[in-house]
């Protein structure tokens, strides 16, 4: 696409010259307009947005030097280059002060002015390229801060609210949209899985690392603001923003329809390239971020509790999706609890829930009693998902469990194997290990905040589960991973902007940020004030920074 080109010039026959003489569709540009003053060419820049000016600045109405002041306060993206018949240095001192590219004197040399557009289109066309990969660099790291967040949303981690000092920018429309919902699992109990069960931690992960590939890389062909979120081994949630009507994407009306197929399309793409069938579970109405937490449990749940789901790979679930009693939905409350009390290592609040499942037992008619067993299979392997998920579990504990709960078939075998999960799980001294790997943790993270440093690898570091290693550090510290490294970033930067002379940019990338306009937004967000206006009005009185001399 050829770049727009406006020729100002009160003298008509120079302007005819200009748009005849100079080569502009070698150059790629196009002629958009001539004006006669600075007026003229104002509403032109207007109507046209050029990308280039060639301006006289003797004119009637409003000369050049106006007309370019005028264009700088407005702050319009056009490069201009001004044309003069008066050989003045104060004229040129003010055009370079007004950012003007070039100044050539009349007669105008045809084709040194034709070098002089090609050097500073080519430096435009330059810049544009950098700014659109500074852009890119900067959506890419606002989408991974909006995983992390939406990740601490989705495992009830975080009070979310638009006044969080973490959601700056384009990340406080996380707060702001509403989702649709969409959860994919694989049926790690099932006998297809085995080789899934058998495989190391290693081979997990890899495959784990490819099927959210396969769903990241087939949900950016929707072209719209997505997520794909591994919650745990096996599974993993794939949220998409609401639009408005017209805008591409789903519609701004939930469509059961276009849900489903898009969900389809997954199954089939990770089917195809990663060799593993998954089932799908869909929450049947778009969400707000506070609500997700929710939506996102009771699709799980529906999906854990529909055991005569027969062929179909999709379900839509709410909290009374058909087929589930409330036998069911209380046994699901108890398999809740009770991995929080495993989680906690609490061993009274365990002990009472599994005394709780001998009273459901109770209760349970000779009727309802064919459901039973089905229903405690699932009771066993979400419990024994959640504690492998947490680190509860040694390998070759969770191997031991695997192969007897792939041969239990008696209601009493579940219920001896479900005590017996929760007697694993407490044996381990959970919080002096907890408290042990989270000091590490922090030391570690302390130590690299210079860099972008991931959930996954800092809770690789003491060997944890990032889900565990999650839930652990909001006990821990009283905040999510996401929030604390970033304060502890802007409290860092807090100093260094105070303390010494470094730019904004040097401090930005020290604390972490490679793009000093992100830092910026965040920094704003956290504190009140841009980093240079912070730095200013802590300087004693008459000092000047550095910053501000070189801005």
């Amino acid at each position: 696409m050829n770049g727009k080109v406006i020729i100002v010039d009160d003298e008509p026959h120079i302007s005819r010259n200009l748009e005849k003489v100079i080569p502009w569709d070698m150059l790629g540009l196009e002629v958009v307009g001539t004006a006669r003053n600075g007026v003229e060419a104002y509403e032109l820049i207007q109507a046209q947005s050029p990308d280039l000016l060639l301006c006289d600045i003797r004119m009637p109405v409003m000369d050049g030097l106006e007309l370019v002041k005028r264009i700088r306060a407005e702050e319009l993206d056009v490069d201009v280059i001004m044309l003069s018949g008066y050989q003045d240095f104060a004229y040129t001192r003010t055009a370079i002060q007004y950012g003007v590219k070039d100044y050539m004197l009349k007669p105008i040399p045809y084709d040194e002015l034709t070098g002089v557009i090609a050097r500073v289109m080519n430096e435009r066309r330059q810049k544009r390229r950098q700014r659109k990969e500074e852009e890119r660099k900067l959506d890419r790291m606002i989408g991974l801060a909006g995983e992390k967040m939406l990740y601490d949303i989705l495992m009830d981690y975080t009070d979310l609210s638009s006044e969080h000092w973490l959601l700056n920018g384009d990340e406080s429309r996380i707060a702001d949209r509403s989702y649709a919902l969409a959860l994919f699992n694989y049926d790690v109990g099932a006998e297809a899985a085995k080789d899934w069960r058998e495989w190391s931690d290693k081979e997990r992960k890899l495959w784990n690392f490819a099927i959210c590939n396969v769903l990241r890389e087939s949900m950016e062909l929707l072209g719209q603001a997505h997520a794909v979120i591994q919650t745990r081994d096996g599974e993993w949630c794939v949220l998409i923003e609401r639009v408005e009507d017209g805008q591409a994407g789903l519609s701004a009306l939930f469509d059961r329809e276009a849900v489903q197929r898009w969900a389809q399309d997954l199954l089939d793409q990770v089917k195809k390239h990663v060799k593993l069938k998954l089932e799908a579970g869909i929450y049947p109405n778009y969400v707000s971020a506070v609500e997700l937490a929710d939506a996102y449990k009771t699709v799980q749940r529906g999906m854990q509790l529909t055991t005569e789901c027969g062929d179909e790979p999709i379900r839509f679930h709410t909290q009374d999706t058909p087929g589930q009693s409330g036998a069911e939905q209380a046994m699901w409350g108890i398999a809740e609890r009770l991995v929080s009390g495993l989680k906690r290592g609490d061993s009274v609040a365990v002990d009472a829930e599994l005394r709780e499942v001998s009273a459901q037992l109770q209760r349970v008619d000779e009727a309802a009693y064919g459901r039973l067993r089905p229903m405690l299979h699932f009771f066993a392997l979400h419990v024994l998902r959640e504690m492998k998920e947490t680190g509860l579990l040694r390998r070759e504990q969770e191997d031991q469990l695997w192969r007897k709960l792939d041969k239990l078939y008696g209601v009493k075998d579940l219920i001896a194997m479900i005590r017996q999960l929760s007697d694993a799980g407490l044996e381990r001294d959970t919080r002096k290990q907890s408290e042990r790997s989270m000091l590490e943790a922090k030391v570690y993270m302390d130590r690299n905040l210079f860099r972008d440093l991931s959930v996954e690898e800092a809770a690789t570091q003491v060997g944890l589960s990032a889900s565990y290693f999650s839930l652990l550090f909001k006990q821990t510290f009283g905040c999510t991973f996401i929030e604390y490294v970033t304060r502890q970033r802007m409290d860092k930067a807090k100093v260094l902007l105070v303390e010494t002379p470094k730019s904004v940019a040097q401090i930005a990338k020290e604390v972490g940020y490679s793009e000093r306009r992100y830092f910026t937004k965040v920094f704003m967000k956290y504190t009140g004030e841009n980093p240079t206006d912070y730095r200013n009005s802590r300087l004693p009185a008459g000092a000047v920074s550095l910053e501000a001399e070189h801005e």
